[in-house]
């Protein structure tokens, strides 16, 4: 076992795993150029990797959604950064870079949102975001006002807090279990491609 990777071991080759599950870490490494870590820990564990990505996928990669791709990053990056995982602030970091086109962004969030020149809408829903990871959570007449007020709705304020919650558990999961952010991860998006 690749004990680099997880306290508690990882398989030694994808040919140890389900068939699903195999397929679903060589399409990631098909679109990707890599197998992120993540899927190897949480391999140690298949019923526990069908949940976690279903769920995954139900909250990131829902089609019909307001929250931009960029915005849902922005939330795992600011959360992640105060539960001090550095997996998902490098792994999720990549993302905004990617998402958002600037190779800035996600540092500026990771170290403080509050000085990171973004919108007050970002502003807003990274606030509720750290409440709800960081405080008891509870969505109180005042701050649906206020998240209104910069144009979520209901649903958005729902994602946002299921997002916050989905990501302390893969916060805990990756700091529980030692595994690294993948190398590839810490230079996608900062370059322009075309500047390589």
């Amino acid at each position: 076992m690749n004990s680099s990777l997880s306290r508690f071991g990882v398989p030694e080759t994808l040919t140890d795993l389900p068939a699903d599950i195999r397929d679903t870490i060589l399409a990631v490494q098909e679109k990707a150029g890599f197998v992120p870590n993540v899927f190897l820990m949480l391999a140690h564990r298949p019923d526990e990797f069908r949940a976690f990505f279903a769920y995954h996928d139900a909250l990131m990669e829902r089609e019909a959604d307001t929250l931009t791709k960029a915005e849902k990053e922005m939330i795992v990056v600011a959360t992640s950064a105060r539960n001090r995982c550095l997996y998902c602030v490098v792994a999720h970091g990549a993302l905004v870079r990617i998402y958002s086109k600037d190779p800035l962004l996600a540092d500026q969030v990771a170290i403080n949102h509050r000085t990171t020149p973004i919108s007050e809408r970002h502003r807003v829903m990274l606030d509720f975001a750290l409440h709800c990871g960081l405080d008891v959570g509870e969505l109180t007449d005042d701050w649906e006002a206020r998240l209104a007020a910069v144009g979520f709705t209901r649903d958005d304020i729902w994602d946002i807090g299921a997002i916050t919650a989905f990501f302390g558990l893969s916060n805990r999961l990756v700091t529980l279990t030692g595994t690294p952010p993948n190398p590839e991860f810490y230079m996608l998006g900062r370059v322009p491609r075309d500047k390589r």
